[in-house]
């Protein structure tokens, strides 16, 4: 079974940091819009303070809610939420996210405030046989009336390579390669899982070539989608192969680093153990297949302690 771990969130939200230009592509696509790419676009904060999860009949804790992408271009708020998995609470998450939004741009004086809904959507990393199409907020109000605002999702699995291209829709192409997920972890035939890969690889490079993409741009959607590749693969067979058709960096969660770094600290207290029983760097590396230089360095910093 696959790993579930943050990857995809962390992924989603590097780009909308690092790469909020990327989006505007996207904002166009889902709500037909036109804007151009070099538009002044802010990323508005998300935080606020809604009811959350039930704790017991009758109770409700309070606790933050952000959304993963809340945007403002010229007069109009656009809210994205990214999904890799079908959520029963995605509607309701929505309508909390959306009145967060709503807040700072409601307008009110005694007795009265206008709240404006922002346009949303829900883009749908994967698909299974209960993933909605539209999400839909029904209001309903105390005299009886009710206000539907529906909203088509993104299937990200119904959408072509040649389309994510055509239309620019970078902040996709990391998640292309979910759709082979299953393939990958059971380590079947991945032809498909390698070929798509390359053709975003050549086809990133080429509008790069034409200035539609910048170098930061194209060196971190290739690590994106490389960070992808190794949350699905897990280490797998698969993994050297897939991540060397893209080529790139990997991102590195803070999760990943703290492993990490964990791992390095055991590394070096092994090494100064053996060096304090009187083992040389030459044995030590010889035993535990480490480089002897990494090994000389700890040595070297024991030395400067004494």
């Amino acid at each position: 079974m696959p790993k579930k771990t943050p990857d995809y969130d962390n992924v989603f939200k590097t780009m909308k940091s690092k790469h909020k230009r990327l989006f505007i592509t996207v904002i166009n696509d889902i709500f037909g819009k036109n804007y151009p790419m070099d538009i002044k676009m802010d990323v508005l904060p998300s935080e606020g303070y809604l009811s959350g999860d039930e704790t017991e009949k009758g109770s409700q804790e309070i606790e933050e809610k952000v959304s993963d992408f809340l945007i403002k271009i010229e007069d109009q708020v656009y809210l994205l939420e990214c999904q890799s998995y079908d959520d029963d609470s995605m509607a309701l998450r929505i309508a909390e996210y959306a009145f967060i939004a709503a807040r700072q741009f409601a307008d009110w004086r005694i007795g009265y405030a206008s709240i404006p809904i922002p346009k949303f959507s829900v883009i749908y990393i994967k698909r299974t046989e209960k993933t909605p199409r539209t999400t839909t907020l029904n209001f309903t109000f105390p005299d009886g009336q009710e206000v539907n605002c529906e909203s088509e999702n993104v299937i990200l699995e119904e959408l072509t390579k040649e389309y994510i291209i055509e239309k620019r829709l970078f902040p996709y192409i990391p998640f292309y390669i979910a759709r082979y997920e299953k393939d990958i972890v059971a380590e079947n035939s991945i032809e498909g899982a390698v070929k798509d890969p390359e053709y975003f690889r050549n086809e990133m490079l080429r509008l790069h070539g034409a200035g539609e993409l910048s170098d930061d741009e194209l060196i971190d959607l290739k690590g994106f989608v490389n960070t992808i590749i190794t949350h699905i693969t897990n280490g797998n067979g698969y993994e050297e192969r897939l991540v060397n058709v893209m080529g790139g960096t990997v991102i590195e969660t803070e999760s990943e680093r703290l492993r990490r770094e964990g791992r390095e600290g055991e590394r070096c207290e092994l090494v100064k153990r053996m060096l304090y029983k009187g083992k040389t760097p030459e044995e030590i590396s010889e035993i535990c297949d480490y480089d002897l230089s990494y090994v000389r360095q700890i040595e070297e910093r024991m030395l400067e302690m004494v």
